[in-house]
């Protein structure tokens, strides 16, 4: 392992304690003594030089790196081929763009080395006890390493969330999917978390026993329980609830944005994702936001119906606008499975999901279920069962959403998502309209419903009606 960071030393640490044996290397001497001291009586050795590092491994070579993407991963990778022979193998397990990876492996290859690209998501928590791994590469070189990454990842009913996913930068675009939907999802809880405490006036207490109630229920998730265990928490500074002294500041690393940029090039909608980068970007504005709270005042209006009602209603939106995320991330895994020639089984990629990553959540088991009923399924929406599920939740959406705009609340997450639904199930939208004023102002051409072809309007030549 390459990069003993808290990722790093604890994805380390957890094949040890499956008896593979390992070594890590680190520029920082720290952080390879507490790989060490940590390890105990483990096959761990720590390296404080790359050479080193790489003579004590048995040949074929297999090299993890979990570094920062970018640069960083050329770095080593540069390090590492002075020291490397003919079949050695590289491991980026780090959050990689995807055509980096691309562009890496084809440069490895003219040396006779492979390259995988590995998504591994979990967190701390996960690296050390169990992530979902999502590998993508040559088939046979996943082979290589395949009890490693099978036993050290997260086990879900005897099964590893951990299976190769396809040729090339499968993997990696995978991960970058997952941390898409990921951010769609933080939205839409944070704008129930709004809902409930601006809208409603609930305490962190009551915030928390939401949340813990959801999560018992259809709701059940990571993202979900954690909100709830959150609230709970004090502030060892001041003794009160520290979400109230956390800045309403979000920071991003990039793969929201990655995700969205993809999806654009491939044309698939993805506005719920859309949306969390884009909130992300205003929460940063912070001084801007006050200026324009105090230059464009809306006196607060207090909800004036039945607040438990309300909170029913709403746990069924966030159900439905969750269900509607994964359909958008899911859909551009298709397209993208298409383009790149990923060949990726969307139920084996549910079914890593369900355990150790960030979005594991009770709802991917039904829609497993829903690509092992249909391998080609275009949209999540389309599944009988998921599609019955989310029009039964439809109407708490249009609630909630309606709410919010009357209460003056941003939620654009759960709009784009009820937005999607409308736009996704209308067999006629308003684009006739847009067609026709690109065809008016740049002779762009239309299509007609009643004959083949293109055409074009002298539209200023028209005569009035």
């Amino acid at each position: 392992m390459v990069g003993l960071g808290v990722m790093g030393r604890n994805f380390l640490l957890n094949m040890a304690d499956h008896g593979f044996s390992v070594a890590g290397y680190d520029k920082d001497a720290a952080k390879i003594a507490a790989l060490v001291c940590e390890a105990g009586q483990r096959e761990v050795r720590g390296a404080a030089d790359i050479k080193i590092l790489v003579a004590s491994l048995r040949r074929p070579r297999a090299v993890m790196l979990l570094v920062p993407a970018g640069a960083p991963v050329d770095a080593v990778i540069e390090d590492l081929l002075p020291h490397l022979d003919n079949g050695d193998l590289i491991i980026d397990a780090g959050n990689s763009h995807f055509t980096d990876t691309d562009a890496r492996m084809h440069k490895l290859a003219a040396r006779n080395m492979r390259l995988l690209g590995v998504g591994v998501s979990g967190g701390e928590e996960g690296a050390r006890h169990g992530p979902s791994i999502m590998p993508g590469g040559a088939k046979d070189a996943y082979e290589r390493v395949r009890p490693v990454l099978e036993t050290a990842a997260a086990q879900i009913n005897g099964e590893p969330c951990a299976t190769w996913l396809g040729p090339g930068s499968a993997g990696h675009y995978v991960k970058m999917v997952h941390n898409g939907i990921e951010y769609g999802l933080m939205q839409l809880i944070a704008e129930t978390y709004d809902i409930m405490k601006r809208g409603l006036g609930l305490s962190d207490d009551e915030l928390h026993d939401s949340y813990a109630e959801w999560n018992r229920g259809e709701l059940a998730g990571y993202l979900v329980e954690i909100a709830g265990k959150i609230f709970s928490e004090r502030d060892a500074e001041t003794g009160r609830r520290l979400i109230d002294e956390i800045l309403d500041v979000a920071i991003q690393k990039g793969t929201g944005m990655w995700t969205s940029e993809s999806a654009l090039e491939l044309k698939v909608p993805v506005p719920t994702i859309d949306a969390a980068v884009s909130m992300r970007n205003l929460s940063m504005l912070e001084s801007e936001r006050e200026a324009a709270g105090a230059a464009l005042p809306r006196r607060a209006r207090a909800f004036p119906g039945d607040r438990g009602v309300l909170l029913q209603q709403l746990a069924r939106a966030l159900f439905a606008g969750m269900i509607i995320t994964y359909a958008q991330g899911l859909a551009l895994l298709t397209a993208a499975s298409k383009k790149y020639g990923y060949g990726l089984n969307l139920s084996d990629v549910a079914r890593i999901w369900r355990g150790g990553c960030i979005i594991r959540a009770a709802v991917l088991e039904p829609i497993r279920a829903a690509y092992l009923r249909q391998f080609g399924l275009p949209n999540l929406l389309l599944d009988p069962d998921l599609g019955t599920s989310v029009m039964a939740h439809q109407e708490d959406l249009r609630i909630i959403v309606a709410t919010t705009a009357q209460l003056g609340l941003p939620a654009p997450g759960l709009m784009s998502a009820l937005g999607y639904l409308d736009g996704y199930r209308s067999a006629w939208l308003p684009a006739n309209l847009i067609q026709a004023q690109r065809d008016y102002f740049g002779a762009h051409t239309y299509e007609r419903i009643d004959a083949k072809g293109s055409f074009h309007t002298e539209w200023e030549k028209q005569p009035e009606p």
